[in-house]
């Protein structure tokens, strides 16, 4: 069923996201090191249950499996020509589970970091940045999105070329953007969540703040620390199911649902209205916190 993310947030009530995609294909057999997008086209089905397994478990969001979209990343698996095309077939996997959803749900078009670094600290120029994220957003909106969500990033250059390549591909289109705080409390970049809000809240986007990381309990300060400085911001909070440990080559998540749902309802009291879960989470997860919060 559709909606807009404006309606939802103008509801005034949680807003459930989902969780992750790459933990769900991955227990579906998508081999460590292989393309997730690639599996857009190669095996649909499975694709469209994770998305429909998010949806029956309580989520108003869904995000499209193109989180390593760009052409940057889908290069990293020779890929890289493809952009359009998996982009495209990705939104449209997310939008045929959403019309058939018996409740009213966004697509949200995932957007991630390029994986290089922007010039003067690596050899990507802004410009072609900027190109590669308008790339993969027109791709998105043609495969009928509701909002592009840039997500995971650490370097607020990154974000404004993710903007700026959006605004250039979808002019009007909605929009909403996250930054991982995983180093100490700030992104990998160095930036604070008290920077973060400030030149995203000039980014005129739907809603901002934060996703992965180090698990909820990192997040929640972050949360809490944006909150302070931008009381009326529409507040995103995306954890990951507890801090990552290896276990023969795998990431393994400990947070149990409870343990996320718990959370959730902080991370809610602390100012974040759209609330969901990343890497190590799965529908249960997205359910517990969905119940959480709609009891709260």
């Amino acid at each position: 069923m559709k909606t807009t993310l404006q309606a939802l947030i103008d509801t005034g009530q949680p807003v459930i996201a989902d969780g992750a995609m790459g933990t769900m294909l991955f227990a579906q057999g998508l081999a460590q090191g292989h393309c997730p997008e690639l599996w857009n086209i190669d095996e649909p089905d499975k694709v469209r249950g994770v998305h429909r397994g998010y949806i029956e478990a309580g989520a108003q969001i869904v995000l499209t499996n193109t989180f390593g979209g760009n052409r940057y990343r889908l290069e990293l698996h020779g890929q890289g020509a493809r952009a359009a095309e998996l982009n495209e077939a990705g939104a449209r996997l997310a939008r045929a589970e959403v019309d058939a959803a018996d409740h009213a749900v966004v697509v949200a078009g995932s957007i991630g970091p390029t994986g290089q670094m922007l010039e003067p600290y690596g050899l990507l120029t802004l410009a072609a940045a900027t190109a590669a994220f308008a790339e993969q957003a027109r791709a998105l909106a043609a495969g009928g999105v509701d909002v592009l969500w840039i997500e995971t990033m650490s370097a607020l250059e990154e974000v404004r070329a993710a903007v700026e390549g959006c605004r250039q591909a979808a002019p009007g289109f909605p929009l909403a953007a996250t930054m991982t705080f995983d180093t100490n409390g700030n992104t990998m970049m160095g930036v604070t969540p008290e920077q973060a809000i400030e030149a995203l809240g000039q980014l005129d986007v739907l809603a901002l703040g934060g996703n992965c990381g180090n698990g909820p309990d990192e997040l929640a300060v972050a949360i809490g620390k944006m909150r302070a400085v931008n009381p009326d911001a529409v507040l995103i909070a995306k954890a990951n199911a507890g801090v990552p440990r290896m276990e023969d080559g795998i990431a393994v998540y400990d947070a149990s649902p409870a343990v996320m749902a718990e959370f959730a309802q902080k991370l809610y009291q602390d100012g974040a209205q759209i609330v969901g879960a990343c890497c190590g989470s799965t529908p249960d997860h997205i359910r517990a916190i969905a119940q959480a919060l709609h009891t709260a």
